[in-house]
């Protein structure tokens, strides 16, 4: 079991950067695959990127490939989402989430395959 904790979502204006932190508690990190979702007021839950448990493989939605970055740091149970040159449709709440086999099973862009779930951290992005 792992539990998860977002942070680092605030208001920037368009072309900014910010950086997303997940803490996740537990001894288990390396046991699962990450992902980053984010959800706008009104809409579904989408994909943003996913890191595979040794952080060499991952993938993007196409609208935040080569502005978004996923990466995990092992040693420090910690999951970051660096995003740059953001826009104001990147607006919505992040969130982050665990799951097992997602890479080998080639569902990690689907939330329902993923176990656990963060509380959420809000980016808004004025134009």
């Amino acid at each position: 079991q792992v539990q998860l904790v977002e942070s680092g979502g605030e208001l920037v204006q368009a072309g900014d950067s910010l950086r997303l932190s997940c803490a996740a508690s537990g001894r288990t990190f390396t046991s699962y695959s990450m992902g980053w979702f984010r959800q706008a007021s009104g809409k579904e839950r989408e994909f943003v990127a996913f890191i595979s448990w040794s952080g060499g493989t991952t993938y993007y939605a196409d609208s935040v490939k080569g502005r978004f970055t996923i990466s995990r740091e092992n040693a420090k149970n910690t999951l970051y989402l660096q995003m740059n040159n953001l826009k104001p449709e990147d607006t919505a709440v992040y969130y982050c989430a665990a799951g097992r086999q997602l890479l080998e099973s080639g569902t990690y862009y689907s939330p329902r395959e993923y176990g656990y779930w963060g509380q959420g951290t809000q980016v808004t992005v004025s134009s």
